[in-house]
């Protein structure tokens, strides 16, 4: 089955490949971080969905206001959205453009894919030194957000520099497997 829950007609299946013991551990190392980060980014998603819920009853039956709520499930949902795409990378689960895939070779087509990830780790790599120099800036000019709850910015901001480097790191471990698995073939 492809990352898509569908198969390409002429899609070539690809072979299990067997991983160096080094490499083998990296991999379950990388898959035990994304899974436990997948179980607090659903607990993030159900406190959100808690705090917005809790933020209509209190405006609408109880006439409180809600300064707080909106921006917490912001950072809730930030958090959630960057922390998981390494998850999502490490099952090829992001969008892809796959029309060319029946008319390509195998060979091709890994070809095509390293391609694709050496492109997608350079933007990441750029998009995490961004967000690590935000982080940092946030940091040292004690930044926070222009509400009234006031909450510091260099939460929103280190959670997306992790993901984006987790991220980074995923899509370097499928250049490196990808490599290593063209030198055996």
């Amino acid at each position: 089955m492809s990352a898509h829950g569908f198969e390409m007609p002429g899609a070539a299946k690809a072979a299990p490949t067997r991983l160096s013991p080094g490499l083998a551990r990296a991999q379950a190392m990388l898959g035990l971080v994304n899974t436990t980060i997948m179980i607090v980014s659903a607990l993030a998603l159900v406190g959100a969905s808690l705090i917005l819920s809790y933020s209509v009853v209190a405006r609408y039956y109880f006439k409180a206001a809600t300064y707080w709520q909106d921006e917490a499930s912001v950072f809730l949902l930030v958090g959630a959205t960057f922390l998981t795409a390494a998850h999502v990378q490490s099952r090829r689960g992001h969008v892809a453009i796959d029309a060319v895939l029946g008319f390509l070779s195998p060979r091709a087509n890994r070809l095509r894919l390293l391609v694709v990830d050496l492109a997608s780790l350079a933007f990441c790599a750029f998009f995490s030194w961004k967000s690590w120099t935000l982080f940092h800036e946030a940091w040292e000019d004690g930044q926070v957000t222009s509400s009234t709850w006031g909450p510091p910015l260099w939460i929103p901001y280190s959670i997306m520099a992790a993901g984006m480097s987790l991220l980074c790191l995923q899509i370097a471990f499928q250049v490196l497997v990808a490599l290593k698995t063209q030198e055996c073939a």
